[in-house]
């Protein structure tokens, strides 16, 4: 698909994509998300309108480029002649899994004005707890228009539900942020506290507890849609910070410098072994020049967690497509979403343990937290 040939006249082109198209330097992405189009031209109705999409829009559309080259890396068939949902995903086993995917934009995206320096300087001094308020409510809003979408409301004709290639099959919303210049850094705390109902923990320990939000018109805004049968026709939610153009500079190879975060788990014995008790806490290491790791670690039972920050180069950089991959089950479904579906080493599951009331996270040691290019795109 080519993606990156002028389908729309100039005036209509989304400031992102103009400045990949004008800029030397991104050059090398341009191969990359073409890549991650395989497939979807055999939409043959749909692949020109999604090409106009992508350089008017550009957000939703590279979403759903991400997309589709996570499923494929994962090892599923993708049936394209199914126009909606976005993925009719075939298993090697012969189950079907449906997807959806939106993201939360911010309204001014299409304005070039939103990407100057002024506008993102104004986002790096949102206050955090309004920060982390407005993408959780941004977040909310687009599963529930999903989910009204499956339904069928104000007498949709034809609801997602009553398609045949979705009836019996789950169905999982996968939902990217991009309302703010600073979505990455929300990492997951948002979508906790839409899904699980769950504040962002402290350095150790467990958050707490959250049932609502209010909006700026002081409407409350239910949290936590997975700890009770409201959202039971939602499987899951598939969600990502990474799965932005950043996931395209890293592919391209494109030097930069680079902040990512990955999470670390390993026994005490472990611990004690390769890094001794003088690691509990926090830390700072500089591994080399111009490569510096900032370390926490604590105890969580018979284990030791924590974090590691890297700051250095890109070429000390190494990250595949699926990291940073979350998945979160729903335990109310109707229609469950098997958990070996979508396994991969660098993918979280996340679900919620009923009788304890308590989101259960299983995340394998390294796993990408975030990650920032410092480009003046990622």
């Amino acid at each position: 698909m080519e993606l990156f040939k002028l389908a729309v006249k100039e005036k209509r082109l989304h400031p992102l994509f103009k400045r990949i198209i004008s800029s030397e330097v991104y050059k090398p992405t341009i191969d990359v998300i073409n890549s991650w189009s395989r497939g979807l031209v055999d939409r043959k109705k749909e692949s020109k309108k999604f090409v106009q999409d992508f350089q008017i829009s550009f957000n939703s559309s590279l979403w759903e480029l991400y997309l589709n080259k996570a499923f494929i890396d994962l090892g599923f068939n993708i049936d394209y002649s199914k126009e909606s949902p976005d993925f009719n995903l075939l298993h090697r086993t012969g189950r079907v899994v449906n997807v959806e995917a939106v993201t939360s934009n911010n309204k001014e995206n299409l304005s070039s004005e939103y990407y100057s320096e002024e506008s993102i300087q104004s986002a790096i001094a949102m206050d955090n707890e309004e920060f982390l308020d407005q993408s959780t409510i941004k977040l909310a809003g687009k599963i529930k228009d999903k989910k009204d979408l499956f339904v069928g409301i104000n007498n949709k004709k034809y609801p997602y539900k009553d398609l045949e290639h979705v009836k019996g099959n789950p169905f999982v919303i996968a939902v990217a942020p991009f309302d703010n210049h600073l979505s990455y850094s929300q990492n997951n705390m948002a979508i906790n506290r839409v899904l699980y109902g769950i504040n962002p923990p402290p350095p150790s320990g467990d958050g707490e507890s959250i049932g609502h939000i209010l909006n700026h018109n002081g409407q409350k805004i239910e949290l936590g849609i997975f700890t009770n049968p409201s959202y039971k026709e939602v499987s899951a939610v598939i969600f990502s910070t990474t799965g932005m153009f950043g996931k395209a500079v890293v592919q391209a190879g494109i030097q930069n410098y680079i902040r990512a975060t990955r999470y670390r788990q390993m026994g005490v014995v472990e611990f004690m072994t390769k890094e001794g008790l003088e690691m509990l806490g926090r830390s700072h290491k500089t591994i080399k020049p111009g490569c510096d790791v900032f370390s926490i670690r604590f105890f969580d039972g018979n284990l030791v967690c924590g974090s590691d920050t890297y700051l250095y180069q890109s070429s000390e950089h190494v990250e595949s497509h699926l990291d940073g991959l979350h998945v979160y089950y729903n335990p109310y479904a109707s229609v469950p979403l098997d958990k070996d579906l979508f396994l991969a080493y660098e993918i979280t599951q996340n679900s919620y343990d009923v009788q304890e009331q308590q989101m259960v996270c299983e995340h394998n040691d390294g796993s990408l937290v975030s990650r920032q290019t410092f480009t003046s795109l990622a």
